[in-house]
């Protein structure tokens, strides 16, 4: 039997990106086509040397993706979150457009969101990107020593190292995704919500080019990443959709039909 539309949707990015992933790292350990294509087009766009204005900000860009900045990062964010959640928490008053009490229903509506607000655990979501954080060197070391791509710079490798995938790419996506993902249900308005999301994949985008760039990494070191990472941000996304949404606006109920006169 075929999933939902709706279930299927959502574990589709998951179908794309793990085979994807697996194509591009067969392609690298391989040697084949596409890592001689990737190699002629990462010599071509580097620029190790280059002292512009444009350098700098792409090796400022490439340093996001060291670990301690981004987990600084994601820290601010989770404990704003946690702030967040739990001044929400402890609130006795209903949410903006809220059923209030003296409505048909509305006394269990409230009663039912004053246990969720009680039940809820502010701190749960930022352990959880913590620990999505902290699971970006299991996959990430192993394949790098399996692989034992050599860099740009063309310096040999010690015993378990590499170069594929990039470590600082999938680092920046999943803390600042993460972040992006701890913000998002206390954004009060969709453009908010939105302008979260358009930062972190830019922040992203910038990350992967200055690597490129400055000759840390391979193109296919920083897409390799991209397409890794972004299952463990997948499955982060889904372990937090079920939490409460605390100060955004729910839609306007509408308003019930008056009733026909007796005649």
């Amino acid at each position: 039997m075929l999933p939902a539309p709706r279930a299927f949707l959502r574990i589709l990015p998951l179908l794309l990106s793990l085979p994807l992933f697996a194509a591009v790292t067969w392609q690298v350990a391989g040697g084949g086509p596409l890592r001689a294509l990737d190699e002629r087009a990462g010599a071509a766009a580097a620029r190790p040397d280059g002292h512009g204005p444009g350098d700098a900000a792409a090796e400022f860009a490439a340093d996001l993706g060291h670990p301690p900045v981004a987990a600084a990062v994601l820290a601010l964010a989770a404990v704003t979150a946690a702030l967040l959640g739990r001044r929400w928490a402890r609130t006795d008053r209903p949410v903006r457009g809220e059923t209030p009490a003296g409505a048909a229903g509305g006394a269990r509506e409230t009663a039912h969101t004053s246990r969720a607000r009680r039940a809820w655990r502010p701190w749960t979501p930022p352990l959880a990107a913590a620990a999505a954080l902290a699971a970006v060197p299991v996959p990430v070391v192993p394949l790098k020593a399996w692989t034992a791509r050599p860099g740009p710079d063309g310096l040999p490798l010690a015993a378990g190292e590499g170069f594929y995938p990039s470590g600082h790419t999938a680092t920046a996506v999943v803390a600042y995704g993460a972040a992006a993902l701890l913000l998002r249900p206390y954004a009060r308005r969709i453009a908010a919500r939105r302008a979260l999301t358009a930062c972190a994949l830019l922040l992203n985008l910038a990350v992967g080019a200055g690597l490129v760039v400055r000759g840390y990494h391979w193109p296919l070191d920083v897409v390799g990443s991209w397409l890794l990472s972004g299952s463990l941000l997948w499955a982060l996304r889904g372990a937090l959709t079920g939490r409460p949404r605390g100060p955004a606006r729910p839609r306007p109920r509408a308003a019930p039909a008056p009733a026909v006169p007796d005649r």
